[in-house]
């Protein structure tokens, strides 16, 4: 029998940045939510060590707020960064359709397509899943351009985004946005730069308008209850590498 080996610390980090960075994007983890090191390191079974550099990553990222004295915590958007924010965002993917219309294979479209297919097969029965597979659609695009440091970039400032609507965000029906990446498919697709640029934008506007001035107070929980599934989601991961 094999025996098991120890998991690096290197994976540990990445295992629990992921939990938390899924965490925070579906909305269990609201903006302003602390996030203590021993309790998140007892969930995963991970020293404050390894803790402390998952939430350095997040923290370069803007989703995180380290505290001193008084540890990290989700970070809390103002609504002036808010708007700058989505600003920033618009002008990075519009780079992104320019880089993508007419030029997508037919392997890329399938993958989009079927991204999109698991967005509306989460629409009414799993909102938070929904929540972050909308995010992930744009970053998925952005990756698809080959170019690393644009995909970073609109890896971040989408993730900040998700934080914002947190905060601000106006009920809306998430059919709109399934409707609204399929467009977008279509015109990248056919090479259509103007309807393709002008469908993002337009989309991403509609997120933004979306959101409200006043703040929704975040309802108080229990960070292991809140983390509890998505330690459960990275445990099959970490015993692969046994």
């Amino acid at each position: 029998m094999a025996k098991s080996t120890p998991t690096p610390a290197t994976d540990r980090t990445s295992v629990i940045y992921k939990a938390l960075w899924h965490a925070i994007i579906e909305q269990a983890l609201q903006p302003g939510a602390k996030l203590p090191e021993d309790a998140i390191g007892e969930k995963f079974g991970a020293s404050r060590t390894i803790v402390r550099a998952a939430l350095a990553q997040l923290a370069a990222e803007g989703l995180v707020e380290l505290r001193r004295n008084r540890g990290a915590a989700v970070a809390t958007p103002s609504w002036t960064e808010a708007r700058d924010i989505f600003d920033v965002r618009i002008g990075l993917e519009r780079l992104v359709v320019a880089r993508l219309v007419g030029g997508l294979t037919r392997e890329q479209i399938k993958a989009l397509k079927a991204h999109v297919d698991a967005e509306q097969a989460a629409h009414g029965s799993n909102m938070p899943l929904q929540i972050r597979l909308a995010t992930a659609f744009h970053i998925k695009l952005a990756e698809m351009t080959g170019n690393p440091v644009l995909a970073r970039y609109v890896s971040e400032v989408a993730s900040r985004c998700g934080l914002i609507l947190a905060l601000y965000n106006r009920p809306h029906s998430p059919e709109c946005a399934v409707s609204e990446h399929r467009e977008i498919i279509t015109a990248l697709a056919s090479g259509d730069a103007a309807r393709a640029t002008a469908l993002m934008d337009h989309h991403l506007d509609a997120v933004a308008d979306r959101a409200l001035i006043s703040a929704h107070p975040a309802k108080p929980r229990d960070i292991q209850d809140i983390l509890a599934p998505y330690a459960l989601e990275a445990a099959p991961k970490a015993k692969k590498r046994k």
